[in-house]
């Protein structure tokens, strides 16, 4: 069974459509919940280089934290460092599902994407 790694809410309409379409892939999937326990920095580091996007594409914009702390114009001013920092420091900043296999990421659940990235 392939094996994948996803970073997600329980709660999130999205990565329990992602959750749904992996699993009907046959992939045996280890969770961890973003709310309870966001990724050090060096782990998202290495996701956002592995995903091949920069580290903006990785925050959720329509989230409520992200507009409570106005990080639509503070973002700009900010070196891809202190994006992931700012990631790390709250998991609900983080775009829902990221999806890895230790190689690829995915961020967020697009059924074109994901059916051309694992299925």
């Amino acid at each position: 069974m392939k094996k994948l790694t996803i970073y997600e809410y329980p709660k999130c309409g999205t990565s329990r459509s992602a959750i749904k379409w992996l699993k009907g892939k046959d992939y045996e999937l280890e969770h961890h919940n973003l709310f309870e326990t966001a990724p050090s920095e060096d782990v998202l580091a290495e996701l956002v280089r592995k995903s091949g996007l920069e580290a903006k594409k990785f925050f959720n914009t329509s989230g409520e934290t992200y507009k409570e702390m106005g990080l639509k114009d503070v973002l700009p001013g900010l070196s891809e460092r202190e994006k992931i920092a700012l990631l790390a420091s709250n998991g609900r900043l983080i775009k829902r599902p990221v999806v890895t296999d230790g190689s690829t990421v995915t961020v967020g659940f697009k059924e074109d994407d994901y059916e051309r990235t694992w299925g």
